[in-house]
This record gives structure tokens, sequence and C-alpha cells, in this order.
């Protein structure tokens, strides 16, 4: 399935682009923090941790947004009416059953996030390549260049990890399910 052109999805005007730009980093805000305390109630503290810092960066970004925008009107955009491929924005780290273990390791939860900022990256690139108006190209060329620099701060930090051992998730006492 191609994507549709961004002039009929309703990236259309700057205001547009700042407030997916914004849902986007809100959202990865909110996902990082509650992966932390779902690691934190697992007693998973190190990957807690680690999320929690990714929630912070991404804060940073929800700011930079934030200065950006100023000036500007951002519209109200329902849920459903963002331009995302999927039914979540681009970076929100993905919580598949697959992704997401309460043993994880660090390596796993910075592939997570690093596979989200990708994600954001693409978003913006296609941006660049098929709107027709300069002002949004130039914004989202600038939006991207920061998701750059934070695949650029996760890949570092990935290779400061090993990938798990083989059987990282066997546990020989696991959690209780209540129903």
């Amino acid at each position: 399935m191609s994507k549709p052109d961004p002039q009929e999805t309703g990236i259309h005007s700057v205001e547009h682009l700042l407030a997916h730009a914004l849902a986007m980093e809100v959202e990865a805000v909110e996902r990082y923090e509650a992966l932390a305390d779902q690691m934190e109630t697992h007693n998973n503290r190190d990957v807690a941790v680690l999320f929690r810092k990714l929630a912070e960066i991404e804060k940073l970004h929800v700011d930079n947004v934030n200065d950006i925008s100023e000036g500007h009107t951002l519209p109200h955009i329902a849920p459903w009416e963002y331009s995302w491929e999927a039914p979540e924005s681009p970076e929100a780290p993905s919580v598949s059953a697959e992704g997401l273990h309460y043993m994880m390791h660090p390596y796993q939860a910075i592939a997570m996030a690093l596979e989200a900022e990708r994600r954001g990256v693409d978003f913006y690139d296609r941006l660049v390549a098929q709107s027709e108006r300069e002002d949004i190209r130039k914004l989202a060329a600038e939006l991207c260049e920061t998701e750059r620099e934070h695949v650029t701060l996760l890949e570092g930090w990935l290779a400061r990890f090993q990938p798990p051992p083989k059987g990282w998730n066997e546990d020989p006492d696991p959690p209780l399910l209540q129903g």
C-alpha cells in the first residue's frame, strides 16, 4: 500500500506539521514513562532507569517543538486523523509481545528506542520528499535532523551493550498471573 500524498493527509501547513511533531514526541514520552513503570514493577531497575532517561530526552524534543511552535496556532487533530502509517505515531516505541518482556535487557530497550527513532526519521524524510510546500519541507528537514541526532546517540548507546544471552527470558519463578 503506497503512502497517500501529504497534501491529502492533513499535513498541508507548518502548523499541521508542528501538531504532528508535538503528538509524536508527547506519545514517546508517555510510552517510555509507562514502560519504566512496568519495569519497576518487575524489579528490572536497569531497564526502568533507561526508559526514564529516554523519556527525559523525548521531553527535550517536546520542548524543542514547543519552542518552534511559538507564534503558531496548532490545530487540534483527532487521534484517527494523524498522518501515520500505523495506528500510533512513528516514534512511539513498539510494545509488541515479542519486543517487550519484564526481563528484557538494556540492549533490547535501546534497540526498541532506536527502531522508533528511525521510524521518526522516515516520517520526516517522506515529508521532505513529498511535500510541495517549501516551508513544510524545510521544517520537516529540521525535525528530521533532530531525529537523526537521536539515532546517532542511540547507536552509540547500543554499541556499549551486548545482546542478551540465549535463554535470557527463562524465569524459574515467573510472576503469578491473577485472574
